[in-house]
């Protein structure tokens, strides 16, 4: 949930990165420390974990990560849904400081490790710094060339939209002409993504929107309807677009619910909306 302004104040955003000039794409998202291994059925079953599919985790899931770490070899990868995509960005374009992100981790090692694996990329990562709650992890469990996230978002789900009106992010916002969000997002800070929507619109920039999970347009249809008119791009596989269009009284067809949400009201008016 967003933060609600009690208790104690989070801290100042990451070291900040030479180049701010330099962006051309920012992501807002939930920065996680993947736990990943390969497993098998019954361990998927333990958990209630289904391939291809992402889940939010209950208190059930909590003695998972340390029992996979047990049981099973691990990998500790840097990740989160938008950091990733970020990441591959930057990539892709090669100049250090060509993309950033932002998102909220806790101040210990786990964040410390996200940090500099994110620049070492060449990522402006602009993080919000909680001092109380640990960094968020999420349990990639393998199976088969297929996966099934289970994410305990922990510090994640404390950014507030105070740190994006900082002059720093404000900043990074202002430069970058490409904006990306995963629809994990919507369940932290939707006046965050809300507010990018409308710097977008106005400046006539592109906005960019992954449907990330099914369980996205389940539970969070009106946060996701909120943002749906400053979306330029919409990202979806065929599960999340199938139960985007029940949930909006489409039917199943991919072609129907894709011609359906590129129609959907757009703020800007055009370019018109692309469904992917």
């Amino acid at each position: 949930a967003v933060g609600d302004g009690q208790g104690p104040e989070p801290s100042s955003c990451s070291e900040k990165h030479p180049a701010m000039a330099d962006t051309k794409l920012i992501g807002f998202g939930n920065p996680l420390l993947d736990i990943s291994a390969v497993v098998e059925q019954d361990v998927l079953d333990k958990w209630g974990a289904k391939l291809n599919d992402a889940i939010l985790a209950e208190d059930k899931h909590k003695p998972m990560y340390a029992e996979l770490a047990e049981s099973h070899p691990v990998e500790y990868i840097a990740g989160g849904a938008t950091q990733n995509s970020i990441r591959v960005a930057q990539w892709v374009m090669g100049k250090p400081g060509s993309t950033a992100f932002v998102g909220c981790v806790g101040k210990d090692q786990f964040g410390d490790k996200l940090e500099q694996a994110a620049r070492g990329d060449g990522v402006n990562a602009a993080y919000m710094k909680h001092p109380e709650t640990p960094t968020g992890t999420c349990a990639v469990l393998v199976k088969g060339g297929e996966r099934s996230l289970v994410a305990n978002l922990s510090a994640a789900n404390c950014y507030e939209i105070s740190h994006y009106e900082t002059a720093e992010i404000q900043e990074l916002v202002t430069a970058a002409n490409i904006v990306y969000c995963a629809g994990f997002f919507l369940t932290v800070s939707p006046p965050t993504m809300i507010a990018l929507g409308k710097h977008v619109a106005e400046k006539h920039k592109t906005f960019c929107l992954n449907l990330s999970a099914p369980f996205i347009c389940q539970f969070f249809k009106d946060p996701l309807l909120s943002v749906m008119p400053y979306v330029d791009f919409l990202f979806g596989n065929e599960s999340e677009a199938a139960e985007f269009g029940k949930a909006m009284g489409w039917g199943e067809e991919l072609d129907v619910v894709a011609l359906k949400a590129a129609a959907m009201p757009k703020e800007s008016g055009s370019p018109p909306r692309a469904a992917v």
